[in-house]
């Protein structure tokens, strides 16, 4: 199993008010938080870079991600754009990019050999996958030389993502969390909530510390003011065997991130 990639982040999707994205950086790290994730479609990468600057916490001690869109996916534009990235970011490297999803420009002969370039000449420490079903991940771990770090993709309590995380065990790689409390879509679950008042916890608190207890998954909740505290707070609760057996028999599906290009559509063809 991969190490160094702190379980609990924070995300930053939709974060594109200046000194809101700041804030919430700025805070989370000095609350405790050292995993922080952007994109370049998000566009806030500047944003995400002076958080890490204003908080009092060494950049070192950061676990930093950002992703590649799918316009910049040729091989000329992975190196470029990743300079861009740093650029924005104001540091020498990140700790983790990631092909945000294998689209439009996506192109395995191309992209994956770029990934090895960017880590070979240490823009990147680590080169990960987003959004990749099985055999996208298969093809990936034969034309890539380093190894997938992670797997980003939409998981909660809703969306298990059972293959996906088997792959992920099989391979040694970490599965990340987005969309971890389904855009707050789950909160209201019953279930969750019964297993919050057991615990004195929030549904919020409960749902990511389900997701901490499986074995190789990160989570990366998206959090502004008070809700960046109460996330972290998952870290202490101490769900017992039979609490995480009644969240894993949840029957209801939901997916919050769906269209009909995605690639678990495709992948069904």
């Amino acid at each position: 199993m991969p190490d160094e990639m702190p379980r609990l982040g924070l995300g930053t999707y939709q974060q594109t008010d200046r000194e809101t994205c700041i804030e919430s950086v700025r805070r989370a790290l000095e609350a405790g938080y050292r995993h922080v994730d952007t994109a370049q479609g998000y566009g806030n990468e500047a944003y995400v870079g002076e958080g890490l600057r204003r908080a009092d916490v060494d950049r070192e001690e950061v676990f930093l991600a950002t992703k590649l869109s799918t316009e910049n996916l040729g091989y000329d534009d992975v190196i470029g754009t990743t300079e861009a990235s740093l650029d924005r970011l104001g540091v020498d490297r990140v700790d983790l990019m990631y092909v945000h999803w294998p689209l439009e420009t996506y192109d395995p002969e191309g992209t994956l050999p770029a990934l090895d370039e960017i880590r070979d000449r240490g823009l990147a420490r680590h080169v990960g996958v987003s959004n990749f079903e099985p055999r996208q991940l298969e093809e990936a771990r034969e034309v890539m030389e380093a190894p997938i770090f992670a797997n980003q993709v939409e998981c909660h309590a809703l969306l298990g993502q059972d293959e996906l995380l088997a792959d992920a065990r099989e391979h040694g790689y970490w599965l990340v969390a987005y969309s971890p409390l389904a855009k707050g879509g789950i909160l209201g679950h019953p279930v969750l909530v019964d297993v919050a008042e057991k615990h004195d916890a929030t549904a919020a608190q409960v749902a990511l510390a389900w997701l901490l207890a499986r074995e190789n998954v990160a989570a990366i909740p998206k959090a502004t003011g008070d809700h960046v505290e109460e996330n972290l707070g998952a870290l202490e609760v101490e769900l017992d065997p039979a609490d995480v057996e009644r969240i894993d028999a949840i029957e209801e599906v939901r997916r919050v991130v769906d269209f009909d290009a995605a690639p678990w559509h495709a992948s069904t063809d």
